[in-house]
């Protein structure tokens, strides 16, 4: 003995720590310990075994009856253990859990409907079977494979797997339309890149890459996520929905089994201790109700509310997508300062819609744009950075809508009725003047020019269609090509490209050209470009293209009489906007603030069932067991059970252990 030690009995001890065996009996107690019978002790903590039998407990707690425990439970055991049983648990936690190998029908119930996922379940009938001879029986042998084969794919199309994996190419596929150009969004960047990878053209438009949105790959992994969703969720709902009817399943016959145990000894009646129990679980937000000798309860139902509007909200923002896709409409119009825009087809400049969008569908309003105001970074290596776009406007809804003001920025756009007017860009609108040659104003309007890079040097068209007649009186139609600068270097300060954004030192440059313009084929034109198949360029002197530099203010004089081109001092700015109409963005963004909610819940929400049982022992104390079970991921359960636990406890008490039974010395023994 290493340390004091009292052996009374006939007997054999070797206790490390301080420790009494009374009895006849073998003890091995390296901590404090007490062995009371006739048995055989090894106890590596604060122990009290009472009656005939072995234990090896390294927690505290105590053991009565006849029979075997070996318990190296991690942590402190607080409680009693009665009855005879063999138990190997090494449970883990504050609460002393313990754990055994299970045996069929020790849990009953207790596990079932923790969760609504889905258990893979053989189908009979399906794959194999013997196929009877004749006819009928080849009928039914074909019958019977066929369902089994149906049931397989529904199985695993319904699958989460199955639903994660078409996700996962769903946002794969979107890739494409992102970084490739697509038809639906701006088919001049389309055409662009077409001419410039003309090798790979070919293979996109096989793989319908210029219209991935539309696309019929793009539309099977849509379409087959939309049904396994349904139909994951739909049997999911069900079963939850029976779940909530029901009441939480009733404690196994052995608490011990569970991962999750605790026990204790109390002198309260099992009634009270029953009734107290079920206040508690209740206070403590369970649905616990008595079953049997037992109170069950369960709590955590939320985490499957989260799963399901989780995977509900998916199928909501497919039905967003879906409906923005197929009634969706959209529009660009560019609008000078002064002009304005009603919202009708005939006035848009380019127009897409979905295939199952109505004309009549278009949101009556009309706005005019006022003035377009933009700022420039001045100096530094900034310069020319953009930092101020606004255009003011005056918009009315309705035929007889009452005017009002409203200021649409970039990525502010105004919204009317559900359409939304987005400002895209700007440039600059010069007005020009064309006189003919008897000095009469054919032609005055601020022309708008598209911009050609970031400093809006900018290049278009002046088109004289009708009033012109040329010297012999004969009709006949001009054109100019036109190149603005808004910032003029001046001449012999390299080549006319525009300084600076802003309106410092305009300059525009023209040729003129005679003839048909072409408009009357029928055929449509680009109006920013001139078709000069038909028209014959102004000469100068040197027989070349008649063309002039002229600033704000000047005035060009067409050769041989034939009239005149005014840049007026008067420059104007347009505006380029987008009209659109999504009508499931709405439900797209309900869906994602419920698919995030919904995730949030499922994530930190865990679910778990607790029982409480309190007994009468056979010495006429109460035994009270209580036992908790939740899922693999449900690492608080032993925390929060330890909680009721010391609540409880406080209303049933610890009973105090039972005095030694006196002990008579063995034949022998040192006295």
């Amino acid at each position: 003995m290493s340390e004091t030690e009292t052996t009374t009995g006939n007997g054999t001890a070797n206790e490390s720590a301080t420790g009494t065996t009374t009895g006849n009996g073998t003890a091995n107690e390296p901590a404090t310990g007490t062995t009371t019978g006739n048995g055989t002790a090894n106890e590596s903590a604060t122990e009290t075994t009472t009656g005939n039998g072995t234990a090896n407990e390294p927690a505290t707690g105590t053991t009565t009856g006849n029979g075997t425990a070996n318990e190296p439970a991690t942590g402190t055991t607080t409680g009693t253990t009665a009855g005879t049983r063999t138990a190997d648990e090494p449970g883990t936690g504050a609460v002393g859990a313990e754990r055994a190998d299970q045996e069929p029908g020790d849990l009953g119930g207790a596990g079932d409907q923790l969760s609504t996922a889905p258990q893979e379940r053989a189908v009979p009938g399906s794959f194999g079977g013997r196929r009877a001879p004749g006819p009928v029986g080849a009928v039914a042998w074909g019958v019977r494979e066929t369902t089994g084969w149906i049931r397989w794919f529904w199985r695993q199309l319904t699958s989460m797997r199955v639903a994660l994996i078409l996700l996962f190419l769903l946002s794969l596929g979107a890739i494409p339309g992102s970084l490739v150009p697509q038809n639906s969004a701006d088919e001049v960047k389309v055409g662009t890149w077409k001419a410039n990878n003309e090798f790979w053209t070919p293979v996109f438009e096989k793989l319908q890459l210029f219209d991935v949105y539309s696309s019929v790959w793009f539309s099977a992994i849509y379409i087959l996520l939309f049904v396994s969703l349904i139909g994951c969720i739909v049997p999911r709902t069900w079963q939850f929905a029976g779940q909530l009817r029901g009441r939480p399943p009733g404690a196994p016959k052995r608490l011990t089994r569970l991962p999750v145990y605790t026990t204790w000894r109390t002198e309260a009646e099992p009634g009270a201790v029953g009734e107290a129990a079920l206040a508690l679980l209740r206070k403590r937000r369970f649905r616990a109700h008595v079953a049997g000798d037992a109170v069950a309860s369960e709590k955590g139902y939320l985490r499957e509310v989260g799963n399901l509007l989780f995977h509900v909200s998916l199928i909501v923002m497919l039905v967003a997508f879906a409906v923005g896709q197929l009634f969706k409409s959209e529009g660009g119009k560019l609008v000078v300062e002064g002009d304005g825009f009603a919202n009708t087809l005939t006035q848009y400049d380019d127009f897409r819609s979905g295939s199952l969008f109505d004309i009549d569908d278009l949101v009556p309003f009309s706005f005019t744009l006022d003035q377009f105001t933009g700022t420039y970074e001045p100096s530094g290596p900034q310069k020319g950075t953009p930092r101020t776009f606004e255009a003011a406007v005056t918009y009315a809804e309705g035929a007889e809508g009452k005017d009002r003001k409203a200021v649409v920025r970039v990525n502010e756009p105004l919204e009317i009725d559900g359409s939304k007017v987005y400002l895209l860009a700007h440039g600059y609108a010069p007005v020009v003047t064309v006189r003919d040659g008897r000095g009469q104003v054919v032609h005055r309007a601020a022309v708008p020019l598209l911009p050609i890079d970031n400093n809006v040097s900018s290049t278009g068209v002046i088109k004289v269609l009708d009033g012109y007649r040329d010297g012999d009186g004969e009709k006949e139609q001009l054109g100019f090509p036109a190149f603005f600068v808004p910032t003029y270097a001046g001449k012999g300060h390299g080549q006319m490209f525009s300084q600076f954004p802003a309106l410092v030192f305009p300059a525009l440059n023209l040729s003129a050209y005679r003839g048909s313009l072409g408009v009357d084929s029928g055929v449509p034109q680009n109006v920013y470009q001139l078709d000069t198949r038909k028209m014959k360029p102004f000469k100068d002197a040197k027989g070349e293209v008649f063309k002039q530099t002229l600033l704000p203010g000047e005035t060009m004089q067409l050769p041989d009489g034939a009239g005149s081109v005014t840049f007026e001092k008067e420059i104007k700015e347009w505006a380029s906007f987008q009209i659109s109409q999504q009508p499931g963005n709405g439900l797209a963004l309900a869906g994602a603030v419920a698919a995030i909610t919904g995730l949030v819940g499922s994530l930190f929400i865990q679910r778990r069932r607790v029982w409480v049982r309190a007994v009468r022992g056979e010495d006429g104390v109460t035994v009270v067991e209580m036992a908790g079970l939740g899922r693999s991921e449900s690492a608080g359960l032993p925390e929060e059970l330890a909680d009721l636990a010391a609540s409880l406890n406080a209303e049933a008490p610890t009973a105090p252990d039972p005095e030694p039974a006196a002990a008579v010395p063995a034949e022998g023994a040192e006295k």
